[in-house]
């Protein structure tokens, strides 16, 4: 058997590692807790010849910490119309993070079967300029979860967004077999409740995996420049050659800014833009961190 595989999730000092089609559960070797490292969900390894130890952590595409979490390639940033209604900042922010880990963001806007046309309109407006793919889908009806399950046949994919979206619902949609525990919205609040206690990997039947993770509906903030705010914005790019000073413009207060004037054309959402410059004054504030 290959001893390469990749950690699927990690409990109480075991961590179950899929080689081929096979599980193997493991322990890390004692090094990995003397130099300050820890063997994460998503991480590809090396086992020892008896499979029982993992011995090496190959190197890694990027690492997320909140949720801990390895290797991921794309994100799915889960809005619904309401109960609970958009949280565009949270969203945008999420946006921002996964520019800057390297993760390939996709919108899925779910419990379409509850919404007005006008409202899942709107979400795809703010969005539909960005060049990042749109799913419409309900996890009660089943409605557009063929498309999304096509979509995610490679890599590892997680879900992200406010509680309440119904991102455990997402799942148990795309593989019923998962019975993934589901929380309901607070009425009082308007949030979910979550109900995921550990990381985990779990394999689709279109190919790829996909991570239930515990949380990943927040987004701490500290420490990046506005202009790598600026490029993590596709549809701000596009615009870049037409401004004055090219790929320097942070698109705020620069005179002869394309980017400006193509939101007044309504080329690029207004929404977006001034929720750009809201997280830009962040920063500015208290900075944005994105570990």
């Amino acid at each position: 058997m290959d001893r390469i595989g990749i950690i699927m999730k990690g409990i109480g000092g075991f961590y179950y590692v899929k080689i081929g089609e096979h599980i193997v559960e493991c322990k890390a070797r004692g090094v990995f807790r003397k130099d300050g490292i820890r063997p994460t969900v998503g991480d590809r390894v090396k086992l020892s010849e008896n499979l029982d130890l993992i011995e090496e952590i190959l190197p890694r595409k990027n690492l997320l910490s909140r949720p801990a979490i390895a290797n991921i390639d794309y994100i799915g940033i889960v809005l619904a119309t309401k109960n609970p209604n958009p949280d565009y900042l949270l969203a945008d922010k999420m946006l921002i993070y996964s520019c800057i880990q390297d993760i390939e963001p996709i919108i899925i806007i779910n419990k379409i079967d509850k919404a007005k046309q006008t409202d899942i309109d709107r979400i795809i407006e703010m969005y539909e300029n960005t060049g990042w793919k749109i799913f419409l889908v309900s996890s009660l009806t089943g409605e557009g979860i063929e498309e999304l399950s096509h979509g995610l046949t490679d890599g590892i994919t997680t879900l992200a967004g406010q509680s309440g979206v119904g991102k455990s619902s997402l799942l148990n949609a795309l593989y019923p077999k998962f019975n993934l525990e589901v929380g309901s919205v607070s009425q009082r609040l308007g949030r979910g409740r979550h109900t995921t206690r550990y990381v985990e990997l779990l394999p689709l039947p279109s190919g790829g995996m996909i991570a239930d993770t515990p949380g990943f509906s927040s987004v701490a903030i500290q420490n990046i420049e506005d202009r790598v705010v600026a490029n993590c914005y596709p549809e701000f790019v596009e615009y870049n050659y037409g401004c004055r000073f090219g790929s320097k413009c942070i698109h705020v207060r620069e005179p002869g800014c394309s980017v400006k004037e193509n939101v007044d054309k309504g080329n690029i959402s207004r929404h977006r833009y001034e929720r750009y410059i809201k997280i830009l004054e962040e920063i500015e504030e208290r900075g944005v961190d994105y570990r």
